[in-house]
């Protein structure tokens, strides 16, 4: 049985004469003691389909279920669910103790079976020397543990968590990420993670939901989805630095293909012209990802180059190096060489992109996947 059920869900709101679609037809199942995480860019409707799942909005069409049982319409406090803000929401006149045991208490557990539930979550986040503390005293990450403590300590059937980490910094971002997913393995619950960060999306999920303008977009395993986009919005969105894409034309026949395209005219390996079928001077966008781009100084090169491009920007980011080039028409792309590169900005480089990993979209920002 899945643990959380969302079936053709939407929501829509009205605000000056204008009707906004913030969630529209969405169909998830988040399976017992799966973390999926929910992710795309602002105003895609990742905290509206949470808080339409936690109670806290009411859709206009579409059916939620938690553990079997239809809560579309039930208030949140009945719905056996726990929800983390982005903002911690904590009581600051209250203990950390007394922060934990707020939703028990209003749900008149008896004292002591409290007291049991508060230290055993304390102890599992580390924080059972912070009891007696009141939010000011505490650090952004411990406050984030008590955030995150008073959610498991009521054993729900689902947590929802809404950009929980967005407030932290990068290296406590990333701790707080690995104890996030230690955790939930250990509690063995479904948890419902939105977030921003794409990158924190990939390393967490056990699948990825990646949303746009109200509507899921792609669901899958996240290489997958890092691996096979669904279409050329997925392409772009997931994956740092972005996907490069070149507008163009495919042409050919009979398991022979060809892409024409500003930085040259290139016939694609047999595997991928037998993939894409017959094309007669079809418009199309190429895909291919910084890390499959190869780079060479036209200096040091004997070859005739695939293209020639001027290097704009060198950024350097530890194990590798990216490089920023374009052409004189304005024709933008980014390498990912590995290690660190010598090469310097105003040089003119040959890039040959590994045609057998790049990808094929129709045209238009979200283009379905051609291959």
């Amino acid at each position: 049985m899945a643990a959380v059920e969302i079936d053709n869900v939407s929501k829509r709101y009205v605000g000056n004469k204008k009707e906004v679609r913030a969630v529209e037809g969405v169909d998830l199942a988040i399976a017992e003691q799966e973390l999926v995480t929910l992710v795309g860019p602002s105003g895609c409707g990742k905290t509206t389909l949470l808080r339409l799942i936690a109670g806290l909005e009411e859709p206009d069409r579409g059916h939620i279920r938690i553990g079997g049982h239809d809560v579309t319409r039930l208030p949140p406090k009945n719905r056996d669910i726990a929800m983390v803000f982005q903002n911690h929401a904590l009581y600051p006149h209250m203990t950390v103790f007394q922060n934990m045991a707020f939703g028990l208490k209003a749900r008149r557990i008896p004292r002591a079976e409290i007291k049991r539930g508060v230290a055993a979550a304390a102890t599992t986040l580390g924080i059972e020397g912070l009891l007696d503390r009141k939010p000011a005293e505490l650090s952004g990450g411990e406050r984030q543990r008590v955030a995150v403590g008073r959610a498991i300590v009521r054993l729900p059937r689902a947590f929802l968590l809404d950009e929980p980490l967005c407030n932290l910094d990068a290296k406590l971002r990333e701790r707080m990420r690995a104890e996030i997913k230690s955790l939930q393995r250990e509690l063995a619950t479904a948890m419902l993670y939105v977030t921003h960060d794409q990158e924190e999306a990939m390393a967490l999920g056990d699948r990825v939901v990646v949303m746009r303008k109200g509507e899921i977009q792609q669901c899958g395993a996240p290489l997958d989805v890092y691996r096979r986009p669904a279409n050329r919005f997925v392409a772009g969105f997931v994956g740092a630095p972005s996907m490069n894409f070149l507008e163009g034309r495919l042409a050919g026949g009979r398991g022979v293909a060809r892409f024409r395209c500003g930085l040259g005219d290139w016939e694609l390996p047999p595997e991928v012209g037998a993939s894409l079928g017959d094309w007669q001077d079809e418009p199309a966008v190429l895909g291919i990802r910084p890390e499959h781009v190869h780079l060479s100084e036209s200096r040091e090169s004997g070859s005739s180059p695939t293209a020639r491009m001027e290097v704009r920007v060198v950024e350097h980011v530890g194990d590798s190096t990216l490089v920023h080039l374009r052409t004189s028409s304005e024709i933008a792309i980014i390498a990912r060489v590995p290690g660190v590169s010598d090469i310097r900005v105003g040089e003119c480089a040959e890039i040959s992109p590994r045609l057998a990993d790049a990808h094929f979209f129709e045209v238009g920002t979200a283009g379905c996947r051609l291959y």
